[in-house]
C-alpha cells in the first residue's frame, strides 16, 4: 500500500458516478475535458455546483447528489474571438465564495495556448497567439443564489496578469509553452471570502517547488490597480505542480500532478493556506488516459475524508468518489530560490 493508503481500484472507471443529461463539450458533444468544479456548499446533498470544460467559453450548472450529477443550464463567461471564431477561456478552475454576495469564480489558464503538435508558429501566428492569451488571461465571477441558471452581475478581470508580471520569480515563464515549464494556472480557491489563491501547474521552480499566488479580491475586482500579492512555494515533489485547489473547512486541498503531459504521480495534499508546509493525504494511481484534473470535497467520514475526482480525457469527467483515510508525512523543505 502506497503512502496515504492508496488502493489501485480507486481509479477504475466502474466506480464513476453517472451523469444525467449531458455535460457540454467541444462542438456540442459530451465533455471530455472537465477541468474544474465547485459547489455553493461543502455539506449535505443535493448541492448546486458549477463545472468548467477548458475548451469552451461557457461553464455549466449541475446538481450534485450523493451518487449522481445532473447537468443543468450553461453560463456564457466570455465572448472573445479571432478572425470571427470564438476563443476559449481555457477555464481551469472554479471556486465559490459567500462573502457579502455569493459568487462563483472561474479562472483561465493565463498561459500560452496548448499546442502539442506545434501548429502555432511564434512569428506567423503571433497575433492569434496573443489573442488566445488575452482570452485565457481572465478571471470571471458572477453572483448566484445557487439556483439553476441564476446569474447576475457577471464581471471579468485581466488584472491577475499584471500581478504575475510584477513577480520576479514568475515573470520569466510568462507566455512560454507548458512543455518547457511555461506558466499556466490550473487551480483556484477563495480563502476567508476575501483572498484569491491561484495554483500554477507550471512553472515548477527549481524543479521541485509548486507555486500558489495569493491576491486580495479587491485588487482584482476593485477600483485600484494594486499588484500586491504573496507567492507560496509548496513542496509537492519533483516536477509536480498544482492541478487543482479546493477549500474545505480551514484547509486548502491541493491536487498535485506532473507539470508535463507524460507519466507521473498524482497526489492530494492538505495546506493551511498560510505556510509553505503541506501534508500528504493520498497518492493516486496514474492512468495515461484518465488524468485527475478536478477535486471536490464531499464530506468527512469516520476514517477521514471523501472527495470527488474528475478526470481529463474521460467522458464527462468520470466523477469518482475516493476515500482519504489517513495522512502522510508533512513536508516543508522547498527552497526559497
Amino acid at each position: 500500500m502506497a503512502a496515504g493508503g492508496m488502493q489501485p481500484a480507486l481509479a477504475a472507471a466502474d466506480d464513476a458516478w453517472p451523469v444525467t443529461k449531458r455535460l457540454l463539450g467541444e462542438d456540442g458533444g459530451k465533455s471530455k475535458d472537465v477541468s474544474g468544479i465547485a459547489c455553493t456548499t461543502t455539506e449535505g446533498f443535493p448541492r448546486s455546483c458549477l463545472v468548467i470544460d477548458d475548451n469552451l467559453q461557457d461553464a455549466q450548472f449541475i446538481e450534485l447528489t450523493d451518487g449522481e450529477l445532473v447537468a443543468r443550464s450553461p453560463v456564457k463567461l466570455i465572448d472573445n474571438t479571432f478572425d470571427g471564431k470564438a476563443l476559449e477561456l481555457d477555464g481551469e478552475g472554479v471556486a465559490f465564495s459567500k462573502g457579502e454576495y455569493e459568487y462563483f469564480y472561474v479562472i483561465g489558464s493565463h498561459g500560452h495556448p496548448r499546442d502539442k503538435k506545434h501548429k502555432l508558429d511564434p512569428k506567423a501566428d503571433a497575433a492569434k497567439i496573443q489573442a488566445k492569451i488575452a482570452a485565457n488571461s481572465q478571471i470571471v465571477r458572477f453572483r448566484t443564489t445557487g439556483a439553476d441558471g441564476n446569474v447576475s452581475s457577471l464581471e471579468r478581470t485581466p488584472r491577475l496578469r499584471d500581478v504575475i508580471a510584477s513577480d520576479p520569480a514568475l515573470r520569466p515563464f510568462m507566455d512560454m509553452r507548458l512543455e518547457t515549464n511555461g506558466l499556466t494556472i490550473e487551480g483556484v480557491a477563495i480563502k476567508d471570502d476575501r483572498t484569491l489563491l491561484a495554483g500554477f501547474r507550471g512553472p515548477v521552480l527549481n524543479g521541485k517547488c509548486a507555486v500558489v499566488l495569493s491576491v486580495e479580491l479587491t485588487s482584482l475586482f476593485g477600483k485600484g490597480n494594486s499588484t500586491d500579492h504573496r507567492l507560496y512555494r509548496l513542496p509537492l515533489g519533483d516536477g509536480r505542480g498544482v492541478r487543482d485547489l479546493a477549500s474545505f473547512g480551514d484547509r486548502i486541498l491541493v491536487l498535485a500532478g506532473p507539470v508535463a503531459d507524460g507519466p507521473g504521480a498524482y497526489s492530494v495534499y492538505a495546506w493551511d493556506g498560510t505556510s509553505e508546509s503541506v501534508e500528504l493525504l493520498k497518492d493516486l494511481p496514474f492512468d495515461p488516459e484518465r488524468k485527475p484534473e478536478a477535486l471536490l470535497p464531499l464530506d468527512n467520514t469516520s476514517s477521514g475524508l471523501r472527495v470527488l475526482i474528475m478526470f481529463d480525457g474521460d467522458k464527462e469527467g468520470a466523477p469518482t468518489p475516493i476515500e482519504i483515510s489517513g495522512s502522510g508525512p508533512r513536508s516543508s523543505s522547498c527552497p526559497a530560490s
